[in-house]
């Protein structure tokens, strides 16, 4: 069972593109399973719905989150319809297991005024400084992941339009703009701290001491450190930026279609968590300003 776990996460890796930290997870969930599995003396052929249910009661039991039992079946459900694909099972067990309920959250998202001292809070004209600048300001300019930020090369880019090349989940390739704020501290980055790091000749866009690219717990660091120098007691990671991107587009007037598009969601309803946030902004704004709310 070993062997076409590694294969299945091979796949979601080189074939699918996901982020290492989601690839990681994917691992995690896999060895929890078979680990329950193989205390059952299980085969993986021997696995059925009431196999499945054995599990999920075991995680119900060991207390759980409802958010990580849903991870769990959802990974189980990737997995096992890659195994009947690849003809190692004949029936999916999977397909009459349902998702726990989940109590919906809101996104957790920057205000402007706050997100104004973050993005400047690195900004102290030194080379590291210049980049960590730049990516601040880029995740919060075109909502890419952190995944996909890592990825982008300057052949990515159309300077002349503003425009970056992102290739995101599932291998699908979108595009992303980005306004005069970052067009300004890329042009900056590009002329001299670029440069500077870009010591193997390499085309990607961030780079780091060494000239390596950089990875994502390298940018989770970064908006750390951003957070810190800001005086904030705030717990912000990349993808609360990216969350504020997409809140405060809508905010401005900007239509779900296009957002979904920028973010890169398959489907509409992934966006529509959005407009809650947008509608709760509206909600405050009508209770603190008309005369009979």
């Amino acid at each position: 069972m070993k062997e076409v776990v590694k294969q299945f996460l091979e796949v979601l890796e080189y074939e699918k593109h996901y982020s290492s930290y989601t690839v990681l997870n994917y691992r995690k969930d896999l060895e929890d399973f078979m680990n329950f599995m193989e205390q059952q003396h299980c085969s993986l052929k021997e696995i059925d719905y009431n196999r499945i249910r054995e599990y999920l009661n075991f995680l119900y039991e060991k207390k759980y989150a409802n958010k990580t039992i849903a991870r769990h079946v959802s990974t189980l459900r990737s997995f096992f319809k890659y195994l009947k694909k690849k003809g190692k099972i004949t029936t999916n067990p999977m397909t009459l297991v349902s998702n726990p309920k989940l109590e919906k959250k809101l996104p957790k998202i920057v205000s402007y005024s706050d997100l104004e001292t973050i993005l400047n809070a690195l900004d102290d004209g030194s080379t590291l400084g210049d980049r960590n600048t730049l990516i601040l300001e880029m995740l919060y300019a075109t909502g890419v992941r952190v995944s996909e930020l890592v990825s982008i090369k300057m052949s990515d880019i159309d300077f002349s339009n503003r425009e970056i090349r992102i290739l995101g989940k599932g291998n699908k390739e979108r595009i992303v703009l980005y306004g005069s704020r970052c067009a300004s501290l890329l042009k900056r980055y590009q002329k001299k701290s670029y440069l500077e790091l870009n010591k193997k000749n390499l085309d990607y866009l961030f780079l780091g001491v060494r000239g390596s690219k950089i990875n994502e717990r390298q940018v989770r660091q970064i908006v750390d450190d951003a957070v810190l120098k800001a005086g904030m007691k705030l717990h912000i990671s990349p993808h609360v930026l990216r969350h504020t991107f997409a809140t405060h587009m809508l905010n401005e007037g900007a239509d779900l279609r296009s957002v979904q598009q920028l973010l890169g969601h398959e489907s509409l309803s992934t966006t529509t968590i959005y407009t809650h946030i947008s509608n709760e902004r509206l909600r405050n704004v009508y209770l603190h300003t008309h005369p009979r709310a």
